[in-house]
């Protein structure tokens, strides 16, 4: 037990632990692990350690390495049936504490001490078997060509239980630097929050981590303190090697493109950084203390590209498959990858293909032959086989392609939308009666099927082509903006159960597999519904009750220019190129502007209530100003051309770039700049009249400014220039309380559980709110004295608008697409 306990020890009062709400020293750190040790007990035994990124786990982990214990990781939460009933582990650690099982106790080699999976998710019993000779080696490698110091930090991007992302662990603690404890995803704003409080200096990706980075708009992060970035767990395209290659170089900090497998413990390669831009293809050098070679491999056509093999002091004892083979001493002195590798530069290796039937999907090792026999079980004969970061699956006879998608997706644990299949009459062959694979992959269109996925939902609520939806896409790529924001997180809600808050910027494939959120005991009842739509909902029944006269309770108009303000930052201030954005920007207009000018053309008809400026939405510019009717519609007035001047700006490469850059200090400006006009400091005089004119822009962009603030301090300076700028704003206490406590309950609550009945009445109301504030001044009057039935019967009539004028919007498309259709015919003869 002393010599781990001694080695953190060592470092005493640096820092070894980082989470959102604890920070301990390598010296905490040993005492905890040294006070766990003896709750595992004193007999050398094997632990299953079901792991999370959280300090409990890393405490049992330590412990039972110190105590002698040999530790297999697993996932928490995950399938650990097949492992238990194969290995039979003595101890079993999980979220609920330790337990001892009574198994009567296993011949361990003196030598193992780690069992990893290295199927990944097929669920296979075959574990690698790791000495501590690996480990301590393989740490030290990395820690060497990484040149990790003791001031460096680490965030945990990846969970324990993968090789890589535990050798994060093992070269930090080796040399007394520090880690970040979380689970939480590198799309999620709470992590960067986290990487920036504790001055993280690097993290490790996956490619499709770098995916999620460029969607949350990476490249425009302040992170003072980043030193290095590395990648694993598969090939990236070389453009995206590149790109973040030059990005670090601009911005102070260093790629690492490493090669690995569990088999060597984690990593035997790495391309040095500075070769990243130009070799971006090459997995680089082996680790220090270790060589590759190149063998001659029969029947491959290139004579320069032969099979990688790797020696080195991190190659593993050998393979486990039953429980007997834990006592078994090393039985490999090299590694023979698999991977089809050639020489591309001074000293450097680039792998061009592979020897074995495996595939690697989001940094996961897949048995493509298992799954090909997972599927047989289920009586369908399939090839299975790769593209990317996706499986493709051919299947054979009249199976459904959805079924055969949601099979392979649960034996291979990856999402539904990372499987492509397709079923055809006869599997593709090759003359000789073999599988022909590259004809496989050429049969099946990357788009997932089933009358209940995702991206089938998506298409309906933002009017698209079907075939235009991918896994990848995100509503907000997609043009999603405010207004069918409202229906899609209401239908989200009924499909997943749950709203994930960044829902707006998840690909779909990720919100089809996103876990619920762990539940409490008072959560467990209703419906979660979004603060803004709720808001949404109440402030336009306000508004529509107080014009009628049922009672009297203002300040619903200025709540929803708040809202606006809000859905202006989170839908169209996207990581999106700049003319997309500003195309985007320019879409959200039209679907507010189109609606207001065709019913002002109506009502023109049929009452005297408008103008021609109106027409024009440009009432408060254009006048009559002494018109009891002309200037009800203040409001889409100033939501308008307030989004078009801010598009005008924003088309600016400048102001563009000012924006990304500075997302809240860029808002805080237009709201320092509106507080001015609030308060009339220039000294216009512009009187009372100026809360129903563009000065009311400020409540926008008090909006804006919540929803690009980051932090609690953020946010609490928004909160208090709001409180501010509302008090005495009105001249009336219950209106002014109003106002404040809605938009600070945007700022500061995401979301609120009620039955399911009031979810879905808001979500209705919120979603038909534009058509219900247009409406509703010819509506009500229609009932005289009847005030209840007109504030009903405005509602009802928006709502029922909203809906025809969506089902119109439906047979534009499908006739659009048709149109498509046909066009397409005579190509495809």
């Amino acid at each position: 037990m002393r010599p781990l306990i001694d080695h953190l020890r060592r470092f005493a009062d640096r820092t070894a632990v980082l989470t959102e709400t604890t920070e301990l020293t390598y010296g905490q750190l040993a005492d905890r692990v040294e006070a766990c040790a003896p709750t595992l007990g004193e007999r050398r035994a094997l632990v299953l350690l079901e792991v999370d990124n959280d300090v409990d786990t890393l405490t049992h982990y330590l412990a039972a390495l110190a105590a002698g214990h040999v530790v297999l990781p697993m996932p928490a939460g995950g399938d650990t049936a097949t492992l238990t009933a194969t290995y039979r582990p003595d101890i079993v650690v999980d979220r609920t504490g330790v337990r001892h099982v009574d198994t009567g106790g296993h011949v361990l080699h003196p030598d193992l001490m780690l069992l990893m999976s290295t199927s990944g998710s097929t669920g296979s019993p075959k574990l690698v078997r790791l000495s501590r000779t690996n480990v301590a080696a393989n740490a030290r490698a990395i820690a060497d060509y990484l040149g990790i110091v003791e001031t460096d930090r680490a965030a945990t991007t990846l969970p324990m239980s993968y090789c890589y992302g535990l050798s994060v662990v093992h070269s930090h603690l080796l040399v007394g630097a520090a880690l970040i404890l979380t689970d939480r995803s590198v799309s999620e704003q709470q992590f960067w929050d986290l990487f920036v409080a504790h001055r993280g200096t690097t993290f490790a990706g996956v490619p499709y981590t770098f995916e999620l980075l460029d969607r949350v708009g990476f490249s425009h992060m302040k992170l003072p303190h980043l030193r290095y970035v590395t990648q694993a767990g598969g090939p990236m395209p070389s453009e995206r090697v590149r790109r973040y290659a030059a990005l670090g170089e601009r911005r102070g900090w260093e790629l690492f493109v490493m090669y690995g497998a569990t088999e060597a413990t984690a990593r035997m390669a790495y391309l040095p950084p500075h070769l990243a831009q130009s070799h971006p293809q090459a997995i680089g050098v082996a680790v220090p203390g270790a060589s590759l070679t190149i063998e001659p491999l029969d029947g491959w056509p290139d004579d320069e590209s032969g099979e990688l093999v790797f020696r080195g002091p991190n190659v593993m004892m050998g393979y486990a498959e039953h429980i007997e083979d834990l006592a078994d001493g090393p039985t490999l002195q090299e590694l023979r990858t698999g991977d089809v590798a050639r020489r591309c530069g001074p000293g450097l290796f680039e792998i061009v293909g592979r020897t074995s039937r495996f595939a690697k999907i989001f940094g996961l090792r897949i048995d493509l032959q298992r799954l090909e026999r997972t599927l047989a079980g289920h009586g369908v004969t399939a090839l299975c086989t790769d593209a990317g970061e996706r499986l493709v699956v051919v299947a054979e006879g009249p199976h459904s392609p959805a079924d055969v998608r949601r099979v392979v997706a649960d034996a291979a644990k990856v999402p539904v939308g990372a499987v492509d299949a397709v079923a055809v009459p006869e599997l593709p062959r090759l003359p000789s009666g073999k599988p022909d694979y590259p004809r496989a992959r050429t049969l099946v269109t990357p788009r997932p099927e089933g009358d209940d996925d995702l991206a089938d939902m998506f298409a309906d609520v933002l009017h698209l082509d079907p075939s235009d939806i991918t896994d990848d896409a995100t509503f907000v790529d997609l043009g999603g903006n405010s207004l069918t924001y409202v229906t899609m997180s209401v239908r989200l809600e009924r499909m997943l159960g749950h709203l994930p808050a960044d829902w707006p910027r998840l690909p779909i494939r990720d919100l089809r597999h996103r876990p619920a959120p762990r539940q409490r005991w008072w959560r467990s009842w209703g419906s979660t519904v979004e603060t803004s739509v709720a808001l949404r909902a109440l402030a336009i029944v306000l508004v529509v009750a107080s014009h009628a006269g049922l009672f009297e309770m203002w300040g619903g108009a200025h709540i929803l220019l708040g809202i606006a303000g809000y859905n202006f930052a989170r839908f169209c201030l996207t990581p999106l190129p700049r003319r997309r954005r500003v195309r985007h920007l320019g879409s959200t207009i039209g679907w507010i502007a189109l609606p207001a000018v065709a019913w002002v053309a109506v009502a023109l008809v049929v009452t005297d209530d408008y103008h021609a400026s109106n027409l024009l939405l440009a009432n408060k510019f254009l006048g009559p100003h002494d018109s009891m009717t002309a200037g009800r519609l203040w409001f889409v007035e100033v939501l308008v051309w307030t989004l078009a001047a801010l598009a005008l700006l924003l088309w600016l490469p400048l102001a563009d770039r000012a924006e990304r850059r500075f997302p809240f200090a860029f808002a805080a400006v237009f709201l320092a700049g509106g507080m001015v006009l609030r308060y009339d400091l220039p000294g216009f005089g512009l009187g009372r009249d100026a809360w129903f004119t563009m000065l009311a822009f400020w409540f926008f962009a008090a909006g804006w400014a919540a929803a690009k603030a980051s932090t609690s301090l953020q946010r609490l300076a928004v909160t208090v220039v709001l409180i501010v700028g509302v008090h005495g704003y009105f001249g009336n206490t219950v209106r002014e309380l109003l106002v404040t406590v809605g938009l600070v309950l945007l700022i500061w609550l995401p979301a609120v559980r009620c039955p399911a009945v009031v979810a879905v009445a808001a979500g209705a109301i919120a979603e038909a709110s534009l058509y219900i504030y247009l409406t509703h001044f010819q509506v009500y009057p229609l009932f005289g004295s009847h005030k209840l039935y007109g504030v009903i019967a405005s509602i009802v009539i928006g709502i029922a608008l909203s809906a025809v004028i969506t089902q119109i919007r439906h047979r534009w498309r499908d006739r659009r697409l048709t149109k498509q259709n046909r066009a397409r015919v005579p190509a495809l003869r």
